[in-house]
């Protein structure tokens, strides 16, 4: 297993895309990843526009960034309040500049925007926030999944085995 022990965080708040953040969460935990959550608040319990449940590991600032391989952000409707929160554009502006895996699906391009981070990539998302990230500047593609260096972008969930795959290969790189 060439992820053993890498470390990865995925970002939550509330009416997350539930298959978007479990489905990578796992994928990746399947590669022997330590998967991590982090929240507003830590131990706080976050609920996904199906109704699932997750819990944070950790809050926001109780992160050290620099630990980890990659950010993940899951889609739903979390992205507009998550774009909100200086932390998480800071970890993904971190990860951005250290050319770190970001994996962003649907709506979470909202984050990547807020973070300034699109110029010039080659990406795709849900088709509704595609203006968005064309206004950002970035390159829009209608495919299942976009690598760009060391950001993986997918649309929705009928993406996420694409989506899986890509984000195993993305880190396998980094490894």
């Amino acid at each position: 297993m060439k992820l053993k022990g890498m470390k990865v965080l995925t970002v939550v708040e509330d009416e997350f895309e539930d298959s978007e953040l479990l489905y990578p969460h796992y994928r990746l935990q399947e590669e022997g990843v330590i998967a991590h959550i982090a929240g507003k608040e830590g131990g706080a319990t976050y609920t996904g526009k199906n109704g699932v449940p997750v819990t944070a590991d950790y809050s926001f600032e109780n992160i050290t960034i620099e630990e980890y391989s990659a950010i993940l952000v899951p889609g739903g409707w979390a992205p507009d309040k998550l774009r909100r929160y200086d932390e998480v554009l800071d970890m993904v502006s971190y990860m951005n500049q250290h050319k770190k895996v970001i994996g962003q699906i649907c709506h979470a391009g909202w984050v990547l925007i807020s973070a300034d981070i699109l110029k010039g990539k080659n990406v795709t998302s849900t088709p509704g926030i595609k203006d968005d990230m064309v206004n950002a500047g970035a390159e829009w593609h209608n495919e299942e999944v976009v690598v760009d260096g060391h950001l993986v972008s997918s649309r929705r969930p009928p993406d996420l085995p694409a989506y899986g795959r890509a984000l195993v290969e993305a880190l396998e790189k980094q490894a």
